[in-house]
C-alpha cells in the first residue's frame, strides 16, 4: 500500500507542477524524506500525509484509494488483518469507501505497542478521536490526556497534538478528522 501512497504523491505533485521543494517548504518535510516515500524508501506517517495532502490540495484519503472515488453507499467488511499490523508501528486503513469528495475522512488506526509520533503536529481543520480498544495517549498544547475503550475527544486540529500507545497492547481507534479546504 505505501508504494501507492507514494506513486500517487509523486504523481500528483507533477500534475499540478510541484517541486520536491515546494512541496519541502509549505510541510516542512525535508527534500529528501519526501522523495524516498515517493521512491518507496521510507514510510510515511499519517501526520506527514496529511501535511503532503495539505500541500497538493487533497484529502488524504485520495492516497489510499486503489479506484476511482464514486458517490454511493459502500459496506466495507473485515477493514483489518492482524498481520498487517506487525510490520510498522502504525498501521492505517481508510473507511471512506471510495465516496467522491468526503465532507470528512474516517481512518482506522491500530498503534503497536511503545508507537508514537515523533513530534507534535497541528494542520487546519478538526479531529474527532474514539478508542475502540487498549489506551491511547493523547498530547494536546503539552497536556497529556488517556483515552480508554469507548472514550472519545473532538479536537481544534490547529492546535498542537499527538498521540501515542505507551502500554504493551495494540491501541485501536478511529480518526475522524475534517476534509482541508
Amino acid at each position: 500500500m505505501s508504494d501507492l501512497i507514494g506513486e500517487k504523491i509523486k504523481s500528483l505533485r507533477k500534475e499540478k507542477r510541484l517541486t520536491l521543494k515546494q512541496i519541502a517548504d509549505r510541510t516542512n518535510l525535508s527534500i529528501s524524506f519526501i522523495s524516498q516515500v515517493e521512491r518507496s524508501k521510507s514510510s510515511i506517517t499519517l501526520e506527514s500525509l496529511k501535511k503532503i495532502s495539505e500541500a497538493l490540495g487533497v484529502n488524504p484519503s485520495y492516497f489510499f484509494s486503489e479506484t476511482d472515488r464514486k458517490a454511493e453507499t459502500k459496506i466495507m467488511r473485515n477493514v483489518i488483518s492482524i498481520t498487517n499490523t506487525l510490520d510498522n508501528q502504525f498501521f492505517y486503513k481508510d473507511l471512506s469507501g471510495n465516496i467522491e469528495n468526503p465532507q470528512f475522512n474516517p481512518i482506522l488506526v491500530l498503534l503497536n505497542p511503545g508507537a508514537n509520533r515523533e513530534d507534535s503536529y497541528s494542520h487546519s481543520g478538526q479531529e474527532f478521536l474514539y478508542v475502540l480498544e487498549g489506551k491511547l495517549t493523547v498530547l494536546i498544547d503539552n497536556e497529556e490526556h488517556e483515552l480508554n475503550p469507548f472514550d472519545c475527544i473532538f479536537l481544534n486540529s490547529t492546535t498542537p497534538h499527538n498521540w501515542m500507545n505507551k502500554t504493551d497492547s495494540i491501541v485501536k481507534f478511529l480518526c475522524i478528522s475534517s476534509v482541508p479546504v
